[in-house]
């Protein structure tokens, strides 16, 4: 198989993940939500917030900050539009999660 038809089976298999009920799921409420600009901002800004606590290197008291982090968003995510977003942008990253896994683990690529 050539690079080029490789290529071309990866645009294919990305058009069926744009179109996975998954991806599908995730792209309607992140629309919902983006109808609220200052919700979405709050989103965006929860994102950050624990991509950066996930992240930080600092283990010390990890524990006990990623327990303020919940405290402080709790409220926050009892919102419908809020959970339902996060809940398929997670359904999405974990669907892609396993694809890079599984293709990882099909590929023998020493480093």
């Amino acid at each position: 198989m050539s690079d080029k038809e490789i290529i071309e089976a990866a645009r294919d298999f990305a058009d069926k993940i744009m179109t996975s009920d998954t991806y599908r799921e995730y792209l309607y409420q992140r629309e919902k939500v983006k109808k609220q600009p200052e919700l979405y901002e709050k989103v965006n800004e929860f994102r950050q917030r624990n991509f950066d606590l996930q992240n930080d290197t600092d283990c010390e008291d990890m524990l006990d900050r990623m327990e303020a982090f919940e405290r402080e968003y709790e409220k926050f995510r009892e919102d419908p539009l809020v959970d339902d977003f996060l809940r398929a942008e997670l359904a999405f990253c974990r669907m892609m999660q396993e694809v890079y896994v599984l293709l990882a683990d099909e590929i023998d690529f020493e480093v």
